[in-house]
Order: structure tokens, then sequence, then C-alpha cells
């Protein structure tokens, strides 16, 4: 009876501590919220559109104000040559400068901006999968545990309702002694179980909270992830294959770049206001103007180099890209397969499971005429509890199959 009572404060404060419910999208989005990565990966991005918006403006006229003045001092025949310093100077002058590029090379420093914003784009999404991918593995293990939790609540009540029994039968001499005790050590391993699978379950549950960034330590009951096999996109489309159209349109635009600096170059440049030696103050407001052009004549032979760099990242980048391909395409299958071959073991699972109550309730029939040994009933319950957690187990196993396949769907 102490047994009894106790295992009624314990499912009381079990029912009591999981009185709350989350599901699988209040994770994902506190994850997603709480992630010090993403909101990197977001910075970054709009880092990128301040660098766009600064070229732009950098290759707009550049105007500039300055201001000088000097004052070299004869004494007594002693100084700094006059016809050199001028003795005393001053200037106040705005200057503006444009550097004259081509359309084309406009285009290709900010495409390779945008080309960075994009990588940028695409790592944020990349991280978003992986950490769904976390989250959701984690939630389905949690889950799991749950179920086992809540599997061993009703094995241990189930026995105790069979131990009020066996009490009965031991008392009326209808079985021994001996046999009664056989049965409390089953009664007595299953309810340390259940400690067990309480503490896997907190256990779980608390590493749920840590990766999506949650700090409440008070226990909630998870619903039923509803997680389902998506269709994924073709390769091409994939965010995973992404980079290496990137990669390539950068390296294209490197090339460019690389052609580009090679070209001449020119400024045009004039300025303002006012440059005097004091010698005639009033007339010394003025402007000047000019233009220079440079362009490369000889460097030894670095632009074939450079290209040539630039050409074997191109072969890196065609390795990876089929390497990637094939695995990719292998990793979808195979677990499409495991999958499948899960699913086939439900019905096998379930109808051993139905074959197990179905020995047990008639078990306890005999148990209570005393025509069932006490090893026959223990056995029966043993088989129960190890069909029963294999179907948690497959269930578990398919639900995470079913995440990781779903990670390569975006």
């Amino acid at each position: 009876m102490k047994w009894f009572f106790s295992i009624i404060l314990c499912a009381f404060s079990y029912s009591v501590s999981l009185a709350q419910t989350y599901a699988l999208d209040h994770y994902l989005e506190a994850a997603q919220n709480n992630s010090p990565l993403l909101k990197d990966l977001k910075n970054q991005i709009s880092s990128a559109r301040l660098d766009s918006m600064r070229l732009r403006a950098g290759l707009k006229p550049q105007v500039t104000g300055t201001s000088a003045g000097a004052f070299s001092p004869v004494i007594n025949g002693f100084g700094y040559a006059g016809a050199i310093t001028n003795v005393q100077t001053f200037s106040a002058l705005a200057g503006v400068n444009q550097q004259i590029i081509g359309r084309n090379y406009r285009s290709s420093q900010l495409a390779a901006i945008a080309l960075q914003q994009d990588s940028l784009v695409n790592a944020s999404q990349l991280s978003v999968q992986d950490l769904k991918k976390a989250v959701i593995g984690q939630y389905i293990t949690a889950y799991g545990s749950l179920q086992q939790l809540k599997f061993n609540v009703a094995v241990v009540d189930r026995l105790l309702q069979e131990d009020t029994i066996f009490i009965k039968l031991t008392r009326s001499n209808v079985y021994k002694q001996a046999d009664y005790m056989t049965f409390l050590v089953t009664l007595k391993q299953q309810q340390i179980q259940l400690s067990q699978s309480r503490i896997q379950y907190k256990t779980d549950f608390a590493t749920l909270n840590y990766l999506s960034g949650i700090t409440d330590t008070s226990m909630v009951e998870l619903s039923e992830p509803q997680i389902t096999k998506t269709i994924y996109p073709d390769l091409q489309n994939s965010i995973f294959f992404k980079k290496f159209k990137l990669d390539s349109l950068r390296l294209s635009n490197s090339n460019s770049l690389i052609d580009y600096n090679y070209k001449p170059k020119a400024n045009i440049f004039a300025d303002a206001g006012y440059n005097t030696d004091f010698v005639q103050p009033a007339k010394n407001f003025g402007a000047s103007f000019g233009f220079s052009v440079s362009m490369p004549i000889y460097d030894g032979g670095q632009r074939k180099l450079l290209h040539k760099k630039i050409q074997l990242e191109e072969e890196t980048r065609q390795y990876y890209k089929y390497f990637y391909s094939r695995q990719y395409k292998q990793q979808i299958d195979q677990l499409n397969q495991q999958i499948d071959e899960t699913e086939k073991l439900f019905s096998q699972i379930n109808e051993q499971i139905k074959y197990s109550e179905a020995l047990i309730k008639i078990d306890s029939h005999l148990l209570q005429t005393g025509d069932l040994k006490i090893s026959d009933f223990i056995l029966a319950i043993n088989n129960y509890l190890t069909v029963k957690n294999l179907l948690t187990q497959t269930l578990v196993n398919r639900l995470q199959l079913i995440n990781q396949l779903n990670y390569w769907n975006k």
C-alpha cells in the first residue's frame, strides 16, 4: 500500500508539472529569434548593402576643401630665399576630382559586392536549415523520451493493480510467498525504470531549451511533431547548390576586374579659391583645372598569372560541384530507402503489441484464479515492454530520418 500511494503521488506531480503543452513551432521560432549567428549574418548582409551604396557614392565627383598658410621671415638678410618661399603665402581652395571609368567596369565593381551579399544570404539560409535540423532532431528525441515516460507510468500503474490481486491470492495461499517476491522484484525494476525515464526526459528537454536559447527551466509536455516528407527541389535550384553558382559568377567577375585594371584610367580635376603670396592679394582669386591619364605597359606577366590562378579555382569548384552532386543524390536515395523500410516495421510491431496485450489480458484472468505461473506472467510483461520500446524507438527513428531528408528540401 505504501508503494501504491507513492506512485499515485508521483503520477500526480507528473501531471501537474507537464500541464502546459508546447509544439515544435514554438522552439523553431525561439531558436531563430535567439540565434546570434543569424543576427550576425543579418548584420553582414546589411553591411554589404552599405558597401554597395558607399561604392556608388565614391564614383560621384569628390569635393574637398583645403587651406594652407606659410610665413618665412628674412631678418637682417638671414632666412630662406624669398624666390623659393615667396616669404608669405596663403591659400583657401575648393577642389573637385572625378574618376572616369567605363560603365562595364563600374558594373563589375558593383557585381562583386552584390555577389558577396548573395553569398551571405545563402549562408544565412544554410544556417537556418542547420538550426532547424538540430532543433527538430532534439525535439523528436525529447518527444520520444516523453512517450517512454508515459508508457512507464502506465506499466507501473498496471503492475500496482496486479500487486493488489497478488497480495490477496498470496494471503489465501493460492501463490507462495516466493512467487509474490518474484513479482515484487519486477515491480521494483519498473519503478526504477520510471525514475530513469523521468530523468532522461528532463535531460532531453533541457537540451532542447538550450538549443532554442530558452532559459525557462519549467517542464512542459511536448505535442506530437507534425513532420512529413516534403518534396525537395531540383539540385540546380537548391540552396546547397547555389554556392557553386555564386562561386562561378564570382570567378568570372574577378577575371573581368583583372582585365579592367590593365585598361587606361583617367581623372579630371578642378579647383577654385584664393591663393596668394600677398604681393597683389586683391587679384589672387582664381581657378585651375586639368586631367591625368595612366596606363599599364608592362607588369612582368602578372596579368596572365592572375588569370591562371582563377582558372585553378574554377577547376577546383567544378570538382567539388561534381562530387557534391553525386553525394547529394546518394544521400536522398538512402534516406528515402531507410524511411520506407522503417515504415514497413510498424504493421509488424503493432501486430506483436496486439498479441502481447491479449496475452497479458488472458494472464490477468488466470492470475485471479491461481492458474498461472508467476514466471509466465513476468515473461509476458517483459515481452510487452520490449515490443512497446521497439515501437517508440521505431517511431523516433522514422521521424529523425524524415527530419534529415527534409533538411535537403530547400
